[in-house]
């Protein structure tokens, strides 16, 4: 698989639900494989580095190649070949449509992103 697409209805207004998923270290409250995520500025912006730390021990780097507040933010991965797109659409004022766009250059996605780790977001933020 080269890329990978889901789409998920959080109850929560679009700006709640796009500040909790660029904010450090949401992140590891509701994706399994990371336990620890830390970025070198705030507020984020273009050219922003995220730091990933997975259960295994491994880290990895992503760095915002673009982002416009509310709508979406695209990461992109150290090696320029993993990218990565969240566009947060508001259905009314309490519904948040997000987007999960994730695709590679070159090779096959390795762990492609399940709608079970969207509905994992999905229940933290409606607590």
């Amino acid at each position: 698989m080269k890329d990978n697409k889901l789409t998920i209805r959080i109850n929560k207004p679009v700006h709640e639900v796009y500040l909790f998923t660029i904010t450090p270290p949401n992140s590891t409250q509701w994706i399994p494989s990371v336990v620890k995520e830390e970025i070198n500025e705030w507020p984020v912006k273009r050219e922003t580095v995220y730091t990933l730390q997975t259960k295994e021990g491994t880290f990895s780097e992503v760095t915002v190649a673009d982002i416009k507040s509310d709508e979406f933010i695209e990461w992109i991965s150290k090696d320029r070949n993993y990218h990565c797109r969240y566009s947060f659409k508001p259905i009314n004022e309490n519904m948040t449509e997000l987007e999960y766009y994730e695709w590679i250059d070159d090779g096959e996605l390795k762990e492609p992103f399940t709608l079970k780790i969207l509905q994992k977001l999905k229940s933290v933020l409606e607590k």
